[in-house]
């Protein structure tokens, strides 16, 4: 049986412990590459961490809350399903997919969400406060109650995603005209 790490403190470390964690705090940590795979996090949170590239087979987050962190080149659609939430705070998060995964319990704060895929992820009424989604990709996506108002640089098409009840700013709906090739000035 795995080791369980409860509220434990980790600082500056760049070697994930055996075990699971249970409302534990991980703080200025390096774990590029590493390997998290079927690890469980169960409340939580890394706080100006680089998970870049980190592998995620079988990885429980629920929830998991991260803020300041460099998130590249990660598999979310790899980790377990159950009870599967994300919080992003100030995170750079790229070239990383969550393909057909339940994102309803998770949000998006003030983050870079670049070539981030979301083909047929649940994103209903998630929103994306002060995001910056270019060239993240949303096909088959349901979306819908989303908030998209804050957010920019999208890209979406409204016949190819379940947008009712999304919300979007004015300055942002050239970004649900692309497919289109409807030129928006303003």
């Amino acid at each position: 049986m795995a080791k369980l790490h409860v509220d434990e403190i980790f600082d500056g470390i760049t070697e994930l412990p055996a075990g699971n964690f249970e409302g534990c705090a991980f703080t200025n940590c390096s774990f590029t590459g590493a390997d998290f795979s079927g690890v469980s996090f169960e409340d939580c949170r890394f706080s100006d961490c680089d998970l870049s590239n980190v592998r995620l087979a079988e990885t429980a987050m629920k929830p998991v809350w991260l803020a300041n962190c460099k998130l590249i080149g990660l598999h979310f659609d790899d980790c377990g399903g159950f009870l599967f939430a994300i919080h992003c705070t100030g995170c750079q998060l790229e070239l990383s997919t969550f393909r057909e995964r339940d994102l309803r319990r998770s949000t998006f704060l003030n983050s870079q969400l670049i070539e981030v895929d979301f083909t047929g992820a649940d994103l209903q009424e998630v929103a994306f406060e002060n995001c910056d989604l270019n060239r993240s990709t949303f096909e088959r996506t349901d979306l819908r109650k989303a908030d998209f108002s804050t957010a920019r640089n999208y890209q979406l098409s409204p016949e190819d995603n379940r947008l009712r009840g999304a919300k979007f700013s004015s300055d942002g709906l050239a970004g649900l005209l692309t497919d289109y090739g409807i030129v928006v000035e303003g």
